[in-house]
């Protein structure tokens, strides 16, 4: 027992002395170039590592450095740059044969450019494409099924040195970026690049032809977090960026005008949470799944929302010709609810959609908080309570200078804080019928055409119950100028006090020609003269003017305009 025992110690104690020895025995900066030989026909780019350092308890090969080539017609500065990278091995093979075998890598603190040019094409495409050609002719036995995981089996160990070269399937068990940093840009540069830091990635028992499990995670910009979970591959052998996928995506707080997932242009921003799918073949790309935004713009000159939008969505794209159908969006505001669909399609930078958007009796107490962030400004201090909206519009045209038409109609609401009588000065009085501080609308509809270079409202129709009824057309600036030409039309006892008004009797008309200036939130109600006139005049043709006075023979008719013009005049206090 005492000889097995001091067996046992000797074969200890040279294990030890081994382990304390072999780096000072193996000049592992002599594998430094079959490293990089490895590393720069599997990823097809130049790739340089540093000195290399060697590590018995950890089993693993450490480089002080690490860099790695862009694509040239993107960039001539690298793609990846790390301070350091660590390449894990099987140390027997190492210490008795001197063969790297290699098991895992882990990249630390990596700075990664990814950029994208106009034709949609990432600087990313052609990594590991030339390696993963070459290993398309591997047994079909050897290949897992594309979307299924690989079976969690330790990765087949690197043959000898004399085997190395592009052709060859380079396995990995264990493939780590940790702490990284990746700035997203576009050829040519076309604003700020999106930054996000703190970018890990794990994958595991890493192919090219077959697929594998990995999680990405990372910080967004504001606070934001993002993390992607499912499989990849096996890698398409032309274009990196077509490797089948099936993936969860989770992400939180993100800062839509600095994501860098909007064009800065188009004006939209906002804060949302996004849950859901994607699944590629390498061809056709679904995505479904969930956003909650809050504080959203959709226009340039709107205002965030007071209330969260959600939106449901379901669509699928072409991952060559970048286009793709929205089989589904329904937004959600409160009770009310749109539906979206239609097509988009990507050319450069630009994004094109002809898309519908259908609303039906949406409540109007659900949309007010909402209106603000598609530009839409009421006049200060009022607001739309109680009643619904319909609308059916087609979206049409770059998202950054979209036009949107179709009708919009408002049933049974009213605009308290403002009196629309009370603009028209003595209607009120006229008609014998106190409208009070608000103004009730029976309906209002309108075909609209809302373009960047403005908004144009045509065939307006208004029915107010306590006045008439109001139509006519006119624009809304890009800085809420308005220019609006309209005609009331007055009912009741309206009609008979405006004739008696002008000094016409019960022949004139109840029509009041006016136009609308001003802004949306400060409007003016001007007196057509000329209108009126004419309006109230048609009446009276073929006969004497009522309401004239006698002066001899003679006859003095009263002068109208008197009369009328104080219609849009403010009725003086009672002495």
């Amino acid at each position: 027992m005492k000889t097995a025992l001091k067996v046992i110690g000797i074969i200890i104690a040279v294990l030890v002395v081994i382990v304390i020895a072999a780096p000072f025995f193996i000049n592992v900066n002599s594998f430094r170039p079959e490293i990089e030989s490895r590393l720069s026909d599997s990823l097809g780019r130049n790739v340089k590592v540093g000195n290399l350092s060697l590590s018995i308890i950890s089993g693993s090969v450490g480089a002080d450095q690490l860099s790695i080539a862009d694509d040239p017609k993107f960039s001539s500065s690298p793609f990846i740059t790390a301070k350091s990278l660590k390449v894990g091995v099987e140390l027997m093979p190492l210490i008795f044969s001197k063969q790297l075998n290699v098991t895992e890598f882990v990249i630390d603190q990596p700075e990664i450019s990814l950029l994208h040019n106009q034709a949609g094409v990432w600087n990313f495409s052609s990594l590991g494409t030339q390696a993963a050609a070459q290993n398309q002719g591997a047994p079909a036995a050897n290949k897992t099924p594309v979307n299924k995981p690989a079976e969690n089996k330790p990765p087949a160990t690197k043959p000898s040195t004399e085997n190395s070269g592009a052709g060859e399937n380079l396995t990995v068990g264990k493939l780590d970026i940790s702490n990284g940093r990746v700035s997203i840009g576009s050829i040519p540069e076309k604003g700020k690049p999106a930054v996000y830091d703190k970018v890990n990635i794990t994958v595991k028992n890493f192919s090219f032809t077959n697929s594998f499990p990995f999680t990405l995670t990372a910080d967004l910009p504001n606070g934001g977090s993002f993390k992607l979970d499912g499989t990849a591959g096996p890698i398409n052998s032309t274009d990196s960026s077509l490797t089948p996928l099936n993936a969860k995506i989770t992400a939180k707080k993100v800062d839509l005008g600095q994501a860098g997932v909007i064009d800065p242009s188009a004006g939209i921003s906002g804060v949302a949470d996004f849950n859901g799918t994607v699944s590629s073949d390498g061809h056709t790309a679904k995505a479904s799944g969930s956003l909650t935004a809050n504080e959203l713009k959709l226009v340039a000159k709107g205002q965030p929302s007071g209330r969260p939008i959600t939106v449901q969505y379901a669509l699928d794209s072409d991952l060559q010709t970048h286009s793709g159908h929205i089989d589904q969006a329904d937004v959600t505001m409160g009770k009310a609810i749109a539906k979206l669909t239609g097509a988009f399609s990507r050319q450069g930078d630009t994004t094109t959609i002809h898309t519908n958007l259908v609303g039906d009796n949406m409540p109007v107490d659900d949309l007010v908080a909402v209106l603000p962030a598609v530009g839409v400004s009421l006049p200060s201090g009022s607001q739309l309570k109680g009643g619904t909206l319909s609308m059916s519009l087609a979206l049409n045209g770059p998202v950054d200078k979209l036009t949107t038409t179709g009708p919009v109609k408002l049933s049974n609401t009213k605009l308290a804080n403002f009196n629309l009588g009370s603009k028209l000065s003595a209607i009120s009085a006229l008609s014998g019928k106190q409208t009070g501080n608000d103004t009730s609308i029976q309906n209002l509809s309108t075909n609209a055409i809302v373009a960047p270079a403005g908004t144009q409202l045509n065939n307006i129709s208004l029915i107010i119950p306590s006045l008439g009824t109001v139509a006519g057309a006119g624009t809304v600036a890009p800085n809420n100028a308005i220019d609006f030409k309209m005609v009331a039309n007055l009912s009741g006892g309206a009609v008979t006090g405006l004739s008696q008004m002008a000094g016409l009797g019960g022949k004139g008309t109840g029509n009041i020609p006016f136009m609308i200036t001003g802004t949306t939130s400060d409007p003016k109600f001007v007196p057509d003269v000329k209108g009126i006139v004419q309006g109230q005049l048609k009446g009276l043709l073929g006969g004497g003017l009522p309401g004239a006075q006698q002066s001899g023979n003679q006859q003095k008719p009263q002068n109208p305009l008197s009369g009328l013009t104080g219609l849009f005049k403010k009725k003086k206090p009672p002495k």
